[in-house]
């Protein structure tokens, strides 16, 4: 059974890259040399505690729960395939989706750190979406703050009783739409202008805002789907995961 399902979602993935992704790489993603120096250095250093919590977050995981490095990987190819679609926004820019709440949600925001880095590492190196030297901004919005959302809210919902399906959705929905708050954040504190920083946060904020609500719904949507194939299929390994016992 869990190789069909990965034989299946392979094949999702697959015919959502061939589908979705533009022949040209238009990145969200800040990209680089876009940032000045010193807002490049600064958000390195604020994420380099959360990755190394990460790194320990991720060898406890897999010490405790050797069968889980399977789905650690396909959370990890879910982000990856997920965060390289870029779709045209009509503000003349472009919008993505980031694919980390599903990670959030089964293994907490300090594994899913890891997996961000390492899919943002991919994409700077291989599609030129995003960059090296910004790789410390882009890891904070979509491998920290956006996964640190998605699991406060499942976590927070599934205590109160809500659905799960409903907890899923709005986990990976905000958590998606966190992540451009953050880099919008980030581009106000780096490019305030003569408007100072929150007009030129709104302003950044505005130029995703048309694309990436719908694409937040969509996201969550999809990792809905994701999330029930695997609790079909891989029962035994997510209730081995304490984040899954907490919340059932």
């Amino acid at each position: 059974m869990k190789k069909k399902l990965h034989v299946l979602l392979s094949a999702v993935f697959s015919f959502l890259m061939i589908l979705l992704a533009p022949e040209e790489v238009f990145a969200m993603h800040i990209m680089e040399g876009f940032l000045p120096p010193i807002w490049a250095a600064i958000w390195f250093i604020v994420s380099i505690p959360v990755l190394l919590y990460g790194i320990r977050s991720i060898k406890k995981l897999t010490d405790e729960n050797p069968n889980i490095k399977m789905l650690l990987a396909l959370c990890g190819a879910f982000a990856f395939v997920l965060s390289a679609m870029k779709l045209p926004s009509v503000t003349g820019s472009s919008s993505h989706p980031t694919g980390v709440g599903l990670g959030a949600i089964l293994f907490g925001p300090g594994a899913t750190s890891i997996l961000g880095l390492i899919v943002l590492l991919f994409q700077a190196i291989l599609l030129a979406h995003g960059g090296l030297s910004t790789l410390g901004a882009n890891v904070f919005s979509m491998g920290i703050a956006g996964p640190v959302v998605s699991y406060l809210i499942f976590k927070t919902l599934n205590k109160s009783g809500t659905s799960k399906g409903i907890s899923v959705f709005l986990a990976a929905a905000l958590g998606n739409l966190t992540t451009y708050v953050v880099t919008s954040i980030q581009l106000g504190l780096a490019f305030p202008g003569e408007v100072g920083v929150m007009t030129a946060m709104l302003k950044f904020l505005g130029i995703f805002a048309v694309t990436q609500v719908p694409l937040a719904i969509s996201e969550g949507l999809l990792t809905v789907v994701i999330y029930n194939l695997l609790t079909k299929y891989n029962e035994k390994e997510l209730n081995e995961l304490s984040l899954i016992r907490e919340v059932k």
